[in-house]
């Protein structure tokens, strides 16, 4: 049976929490060589990647984060989560953990991180990859999706509610498992939780997104050799703001995914993961 921990079970992974700063940050480490940072996306958790992890720990030193705001990392809920605030908690991570420099791959929200750590902090960075990233785009339709489904599932987490938000990022419905829907009605169902959604959610705010998206500028200043990954049934964004990205970006590669949605990483993970690999590994 696939499942999130079995997947997980075939590696010695360190399960820990880490001082960033003051936040109490959830990580799971496994592997040893050059750091590679797994960032899920808005609401998510690092289960999102149980099915690379192991695979890319044959290779790297994985760590796989839960962002400020996000699964069972701490939670401050008194500021909006806007793009430095996840920066600022990574470099805190990475000072933390001793990380000088490292990949990143991020799923949306955390793609969005990835390119504006990468951004910020170019010394710090090796290689980026963006999937199915957010921080070009603003479709108010998906946007509003994003938060009714978001707060819905906060505000009333049972089975069924946590489900439609989860079913929200995959072309198949069946690729939910109920083990996915335990693990995020649980972080869900955490004190407070629904104040913590209201900050994190501002980014589906126009005002607020608009002062977080790149310019091209910006896009174009990152040195780091990056990866961009789309699929052909991404719910936030078509694959031509993928390509933007790719044209914007000076050292990039772009790889468009079949049949499947917003988490191509566990849809279809042995094609992402090849993907990943391949770029990874290659010497620029």
């Amino acid at each position: 049976m696939d499942t999130v921990w079995t997947n997980l079970n075939n590696s010695s992974f360190k399960h820990h929490f880490v001082d960033a700063n003051g936040i109490k940050t959830r990580c799971l480490e496994v592997g040893s060589g050059e750091p590679l940072i797994l960032l899920h996306g808005t609401g998510g958790h690092l289960e999102a990647y149980s099915r690379n992890i192991v695979e890319h720990a044959k290779h790297f030193h994985v760590y796989a984060i839960d962002m400020i705001g996000h699964g069972f990392t701490d939670k401050p809920f008194d500021k909006d989560y806007d793009i430095p605030v996840y920066t600022k908690h990574l470099k805190d991570f990475m000072d933390a953990v001793g990380i000088d420099s490292a990949s990143i791959s991020g799923e949306s929200l955390g793609g969005w991180v990835a390119a504006w750590f990468a951004w910020e902090y170019p010394e710090k960075i090796n290689k980026i990859i963006l999937n199915t990233s957010g921080g070009l785009s603003m479709y108010p339709e998906v946007m509003e999706r994003i938060r009714t489904l978001t707060m819905a599932a906060v505000q009333n987490p049972t089975r069924e509610v946590v489900r439609k938000r989860l079913e929200f990022l995959m072309l198949n419905p069946e690729d939910v498992t109920e083990e996915l829907v335990e693990i995020r009605r649980t972080i869900y169902l955490q004190p407070n939780f629904d104040k913590v959604m209201e900050r994190v959610l501002c980014l589906q705010i126009p005002e607020i997104r608009k002062r977080n998206m790149f310019t091209e500028d910006q896009l174009r200043a990152i040195k780091a050799p990056t990866c961009i990954i789309w699929t052909t049934h991404d719910p936030t964004a078509p694959k031509e703001i993928g390509q933007k990205f790719a044209d914007l970006i000076p050292n990039s590669e772009f790889h468009v995914m079949e049949d499947c949605a917003h988490w191509p990483q566990y849809e279809q993970a042995e094609i992402f993961n090849k993907i990943h690999l391949d770029f990874l590994k290659n010497q620029y």
